[in-house]
């Protein structure tokens, strides 16, 4: 009896575990694009009070950051929770930008967000989750 695996058997195991790889990538994706824009939703919500435009000068987003850099670690700069915020507010319904946003990972959805012209955006988001 030979040691060597059957060619064919080890390539079906192999693609088996990409696939669950690739499958765990994505839901792992989601669920961090989902909480991203639940942050941003709740930033904006705290920020403005009820208010139409939310106070000059809060010092809101640099507080939580370093009070969520002390707990979670890397990941909560300044910059990324004023992503998070713009994310919210370029996207207001996720329900309706589901589809598209479950299928992109945060860095397509950054640069995408900052496209000023919503028919682009929408395009642009067709156009990466197809290509994906």
């Amino acid at each position: 009896m030979s040691n060597l695996i059957n060619r064919s058997f080890f390539q079906d195991i192999r693609k088996i575990l990409n696939k669950a790889r690739q499958k765990t990538y994505a839901a792992i994706n989601f669920a961090m694009v989902e909480a991203y824009w639940q942050i941003g939703k709740r930033i904006v919500e705290e920020e403005q009070a009820g208010k139409e435009r939310a106070d000059y000068g809060s010092y809101l987003i640099k507080r939580l950051s370093k009070e969520l850099s002390m707990e979670f670690g890397k990941g909560f700069s300044i910059a990324n929770l004023k992503n998070f915020r713009q994310f919210f507010l370029v996207f207001p319904d996720f329900e309706k930008s589901y589809t598209l946003c479950s299928q992109l990972s945060w860095s397509h959805l950054r640069l995408i967000m900052r496209v000023d012209n919503p028919k682009a955006r929408e395009y642009y988001l067709k156009e990466a989750a197809d290509q994906d």
